[in-house]
């Protein structure tokens, strides 16, 4: 079986203040299984960072992120069956949970939530990564 890698990149053009050289993506299609990378208040297509300091504003970025690469996908956010939150600060669950929870609203996915130091980069304050299964009849 061949996997499919979505919006493949190297880290030495995504972290070119950090001497890296990884070879990655934004998403793997394994067979009907989507696995995301954790995406984070960044622009997909700008590598922008977005809502520097509001922990709210980055979680709908990333959530906006995780739609976008889904459909990319051939998935749907209906089809997350696990997602997994990592927090900076757990002053930022409320308002990151209100965010999470109103973009997956019925789809009752298992959920995990951690308290880290640090993400990749110091603006980043919440890292949402998700694996989704694409249902029979639903892939493009």
């Amino acid at each position: 079986m061949t996997h499919t890698r979505i919006r493949p990149f190297n880290t030495r053009e995504t972290y070119p203040d950090q001497d890296l050289d990884n070879d990655l993506c934004q998403a793997v299609v394994a067979g009907d299984t989507v696995f995301l990378r954790g995406q984070v208040g960044q622009d997909l297509d700008t590598a922008q960072s977005v809502g520097i300091g509001d922990p709210a504003a980055q979680a709908e970025q990333a959530m906006r992120n995780v739609e976008q690469l889904l459909a990319e996908a051939g998935a749907r956010l209906e089809e997350i069956c696990k997602i997994v939150i990592y927090l900076t600060d757990i002053r930022y669950r409320e308002p990151v949970y209100r965010v999470v929870g109103r973009r997956l609203k019925g789809v009752h996915p298992v959920s995990t939530g951690l308290v880290v130091t640090a993400l990749a980069r110091p603006e980043w304050l919440v890292e949402i990564d998700v694996t989704a299964v694409i249902s029979r009849g639903s892939a493009t």
